[in-house]
């Protein structure tokens, strides 16, 4: 399989339900660098790469394709909020390893 940066930075995107436009005006950037970065014709440099993971509440190792694991960030959660999601986590892991393959 073939990584494709501009398509996580798209789907990331709009898993947020941000315009280009809006991404670009919190980054201090233009639309056209988003587009740019988004179609593969600019590469964001290692600044602008850690912008977007903060924006978008991931890693720049998730953006960059190292790690495909998606994360939670419970930054600003009181601890019950944190317990409330790690027992979350737990249950449904606990279900998936319970389904049989197919």
């Amino acid at each position: 399989m073939i990584y494709d940066l501009g398509l996580t930075l798209k789907e990331l995107r709009k898993k947020k339900g941000y315009s280009q436009e809006q991404v670009a005006k919190r980054l201090y950037l233009t639309k056209a660098s988003i587009s740019g970065y988004e179609n593969n014709v600019i590469t964001p440099s290692i600044d602008t790469i850690r912008d977007l993971a903060i924006l978008y509440n991931t890693t720049s190792d998730y953006i960059l394709g190292l790690d495909k694991k998606e994360i939670i960030v419970t930054d600003g959660l009181t601890p019950r909020q944190k317990d409330i999601i790690d027992t979350l986590i737990l249950e449904f892991k606990s279900e998936n390893s319970k389904r049989k393959p197919r």
